[in-house]
């Protein structure tokens, strides 16, 4: 490392700006344009280098100056044996060596040298010629330069045309001006010495109370003779108070302060995220939960429907089952028919023909009353699971607004995700279609008219009930049809068990074909009713999905950030 750098202190600029780059990535991944560009401006404000502005009169010896400053085994600056014109050139770091004409007065010069990216030099061409154009230099380099160097040919360092630039130089950028005396191997030691003694007494005349003057030979150090060319001096005061020093340190405090203040706003605004995460990734549980309840509610109501179907079907079929024990009697049957002789419809088969038909009254009477008070119960619990969760919805709690400093995209678009949910859900509850459910029950084509005529959760009970009450008598029709069957042609005791075991038979199938398809038809329904509750809220599992991720990216970034800036942080102040 060139001998006017701080080697630590170019090691913790490279940290620092390596940190302000994750920081600058971490603020484009947010979408934050405002702080994106505040963090991009801070990361270049870090990587330019050390301005040294330069000025002197034509052939005082000032590329020469500059190229044995740096010292870096080639002409930083062209050493011209003929006067230059009147350009200005900021000579910069760049891959490869080119010229960019900005103006008519101002040329940036790129070339591959290292030490560039650390110092980058303005060489003027002449006090003599850029008087005419003092402005393009104090307005654009000098506020901005680290050092001024007004650079005096050693013969004669009152030539009238420096000076004359000096007073465009403003009283508190004077703090950073040296005077150098250049090409020293030129003259005796004592004429030196009167030299530099009237250089002082001038500058303290224009207002320099007490001026840096260094005496040096570019020549002398160029040729290895380091001791005589009186460049250490300069070196030493550029490394201890330009390029080292408290300054820069103080800079780079500066530096990590403002990339530790963007930190900490932006942690502040995802804690604030997370929070509104928290809450609904919890409101999210909360319906889970709700739908769970609700439909575990909505399932004993089913069992009860059945349970009391059940009793009645009980009831019924067990009264007609010693009703036909008896009838089957031999002294029964024996006056059946004998009865039959003098009245057809005394009969043994018109009797069970009548028991049949008593059986089908009964339990149509029956179930039919047992449905009416249960089904109205169900329903109601069915309702209740789309109403809650539409309650809840309407009052999901707000923490992010859309003002948000940082994340008010984000709440935006939590915003977007909610609006069209509640939109999409209140749509739902009014379409009769997701509430019927044809692979259940394809055949109940007459349910239609009457769903026709109300909106969807309005419809849920008398979905239930034809429902119900098709899968009741599809089953007790079918015992019945097997009963008749079997009482059909029954004239003798011979077949008394078998009608009566055949009796009980069919009715305990029917029993269980009962209990089975009702139960399940109903609870299938219930579940396929939370089910596509549920498939509403895919948008805002999504959502939930990518904030977990994005927040847990983001916390891992800051902390990243932060342990890094604390480190840099703490090796600066033990360097102070």
């Amino acid at each position: 490392m060139n001998e006017i750098l701080n080697n630590n202190l170019v090691q913790h600029k490279a940290n620092i700006s390596e940190i302000v780059k994750d920081l600058h990535d971490l603020t484009i991944s947010i979408g934050h344009e405002e702080l994106a560009q505040t963090v991009s401006d801070l990361r270049n404000r870090i990587d330019e280098p050390f301005m040294f502005v330069i000025v002197g009169e034509v052939k005082a010896g000032k590329s020469s100056f500059v190229n044995a400053l740096l010292d870096t085994g080639r002409e930083i600056t062209k050493v011209a044996p003929q006067p230059m014109t009147d350009t200005i050139q900021q000579i910069l770091y760049g891959e490869e060596e080119k010229i960019v004409a900005v103006n008519d007065y101002l040329k940036k010069i790129y070339q591959p040298v290292e030490i560039l990216k650390e110092i980058a030099i303005v060489d003027t061409p002449g006090t003599n010629t850029i008087a005419e154009h003092h402005q393009e230099v104090t307005e654009r380099f000098v506020p901005a330069a680290d050092l001024i160097v007004f650079v005096f040919e050693a013969k004669n360092p009152y030539r009238q045309s420096a000076w004359d630039f000096f007073k465009f130089i403003h009283d508190d950028w004077r703090k950073k001006t040296i005077f150098v005396l250049q090409q020293k191997d030129l003259m005796p030691v004592d004429d030196l010495k009167v030299n530099e003694q009237g250089l002082r007494e001038f500058a303290q005349k224009k207002g320099v109370v007490d001026p840096l003057i260094f005496s040096v030979s570019a020549k002398q150090e160029q040729e290895g003779e380091k001791e005589e060319s009186g460049f250490e001096p300069v070196k030493s005061y550029i490394r201890d108070n330009i390029t080292g020093g408290k300054a820069p340190i103080l800079k780079l405090q500066n530096n990590v302060d403002l990339s530790n203040n963007i930190n900490e706003r932006i942690l502040t605004g995802v804690l604030t995220r997370k929070k509104q995460w928290e809450v609904d990734t919890e409101f999210r549980g909360d319906i889970k939960e709700t739908l769970r309840h609700q439909s575990v509610k909505s399932n004993n109501q089913v069992d009860i429907l059945v349970e009391n179907l059940l009793a009645g079907y009980d009831r019924i079929t067990n009264a007609k089952a010693n009703e036909l024990a008896e009838g089957l009697g031999f002294f029964s049957l024996l006056r059946r028919s004998f009865a039959s002789i003098f009245d057809k419809k005394a009969s043994a088969k018109d009797w069970l023909e009548g028991l049949a038909n008593e059986l089908e009254k009964d339990l149509n009477i029956e179930l039919n009353n047992k449905l009416n008070s249960s089904v109205t119960d169900l329903a109601d619990s069915i309702q209740q699971m789309a109403k809650m969760i539409d309650l809840k919805l309407q009052n999901s709690q707000n923490l992010l607004s859309n003002n948000h400093e940082i994340f008010s995209d984000i709440a935006e678009r939590r915003s977007n995700v909610l609006r069209e949910l509640q939109e999409a859900f209140s749509k739902f509850m009014s379409r009769t279609e997701n509430f019927r459910d044809e692979k259940l029950f394809p055949d109940r084509s007459d349910l239609m008219p009457n769903l026709m005529t109300g909106g969807g959760i309005a419809m849920i009970g008398a979905i239930v009930a034809a429902v119900t009450q098709g899968a009741v008598f599809d089953i007790t029709g079918g015992v019945l049809t097997a009963v008749g069957l079997l009482f059909a042609g029954i004239t003798t005791t011979a077949k008394r068990r078998k009608i009566i075991n055949g009796f009980k038979k069919e009715v305990e199938e029917g029993r269980n074909r009962l209990e089975k398809d009702v139960t399940e038809k109903l609870k299938t329904y219930v579940d396929h009713i939370k089910e596509r509750i549920d498939e509403n809220f895919k948008e805002f599992d999504r959502h939930l999905e990518l904030e977990s991720n994005q927040i847990d990216f983001l916390e891992k970034k800051h902390v990243s950030i932060q342990d890094r800036l604390k480190t840099i942080d703490g090796e600066l102040v033990q360097m102070l």
